[in-house]
């Protein structure tokens, strides 16, 4: 097949889903072209060694990339954010008419909804079908983000992305969830169910993979010897990271909780924690991905915590598939899809979300479980993620759902 692949993200940033999928793809025969911007996340400048212009190609492994150039931001600012994901709509659609005039279907990295306007102008001249690959619900990750404006003009702007999003799922030959009720949220907003596909995201299986314990990495994350559960990435808006620190200081004399990361609620946490008197709570702040594998190892368990929202609740984290691919056994404070998964699949605890108490009991179980159980679950991890969520597992998907878009046509 010749896929055209448009995604607003791509490495060398961190957006390895999909450029995963097109290095994937293309050693197993298939012609790869994709079409992005200048690498620029999460900082907002755009990274060292490239200069925007209108045509820079590069090829490698049978992957062809053309960027184009947009307007970079990655802050708070929601007109300099919509400024971003509006030019590259225009400049990948102007490029597109030619550098993706002979595919045979498009895949589309979603968000931003911008970046499905080259798809959109092959499915209507061409009559290339279009596969959409969901990774967060519009208009809710738009309007709840605390970007946008409240009100009646925020109402507007929920009705008309959420009309764009029904008259996008409508065109697509086959959309992809990220999990089944994210699945069931698309078809109750106009996608039809016959095209509709679960694929579970995967990890960056370069840095996320078992690794021994090392001294080291316990150093780093100041292992005490007692029970230390870690949380790492973002806290920001949807993280609510509150509650651990609330439940880890209930239980200071029997847990240690590490965050790794940062973001908008980190000084805030911090506050707290000095407030609550939780010594047991430490920040290392950001650190490199390549340290992450190691660090997950020195831990006993992660931790990942998400708000009470509709719109989480269909979702999975990324920080759920890097702890399974890596062996580590997880505590999940947050509702919906995600903690049924850890509780079906048996890899680890799992809390109401935002409730501090209900998650201090679980912190309080996870140290009190033997080392012959722990180690279990560690195992159970890895398996599950093998056998549901790998790269391999996930390529052999899209592989099949592009092959029958192309082989059907958008009317299928």
């Amino acid at each position: 097949m010749r896929i055209g692949l448009v995604s607003q993200w791509f490495p060398p940033e961190s957006a390895f889903i999909p450029g995963n999928l097109a290095g994937e793809l293309a050693r197993r025969g298939h012609e790869v072209r994709v079409l992005t911007t200048f690498p620029s996340y999460p900082y907002g400048r755009i990274f060292p060694g490239y200069r925007q212009r209108w045509n820079e190609r590069s090829s490698s492994s049978g992957v062809t990339v053309r960027r184009v150039p947009s307007y970079l931001s990655h802050d708070r600012s929601a007109a300099r954010r919509i400024a971003s994901y509006v030019s590259f709509g225009v400049t990948s659609t102007a490029a597109a008419v030619r550098y993706l005039a002979d595919t045979d279907v498009t895949y589309v990295y979603h968000p931003p909804a911008t970046a499905a306007l080259p798809a959109l102008l092959a499915r209507l001249g061409r009559r290339t079908p279009i596969v959409l690959h969901v990774q967060d619900l519009w208009p809710e990750s738009v309007t709840q983000s605390g970007m946008t404006p409240g009100g009646r003009a925020g109402r507007l702007l929920d009705r008309a992305l959420g009309g764009s999003m029904r008259r996008l799922y409508g065109l697509s030959s086959a959309v992809v969830a990220i999990s089944p009720p994210m699945g069931d949220l698309l078809v109750s907003r106009g996608a039809d169910p016959a095209r509709v596909r679960v694929v579970l995201n995967w990890t960056d299986e370069t840095l996320f993979r078992p690794v021994p314990v090392t001294p080291e990495a316990r150093a780093t994350i100041g292992h005490t010897g007692r029970c230390t559960v870690m949380f790492a990435g973002n806290m920001g808006a949807f993280q609510r990271i509150e509650t651990a620190v609330r439940a880890a200081a209930a239980v200071r004399d029997r847990v240690d909780l590490v965050l790794a990361g940062s973001g908008s609620d980190e000084q805030y946490a911090r506050r707290l924690a000095a407030e609550l008197g939780a010594d047991n709570v430490r920040f290392l702040g950001q650190r490199p991905a390549a340290e992450m594998a190691a660090l997950y190892a020195a831990a006993d368990y992660q931790l990942i915590c998400l708000r009470d929202l509709p719109m989480l609740r269909g979702t999975v984290p990324s920080k759920l598939q890097a702890a399974l691919a890596c062996g580590v056994p997880v505590i999940m404070s947050a509702g919906g899809y995600p903690a049924d998964l850890v509780r079906g699949a048996d890899v680890g605890f799992d809390a109401p979300p935002e409730d501090w108490s209900a998650l201090a009991d679980r912190f309080a179980a996870a140290a009190a479980l033997p080392p012959d159980r722990r180690a279990e679950l560690g195992r159970r991890a890895r398996s599950v993620y093998l056998e549901r969520m790998s790269l391999a597992v996930a390529a052999d998907q899209f592989e099949d759902v592009l092959a029958k878009a192309a082989g059907s046509g958008p009317d299928r």
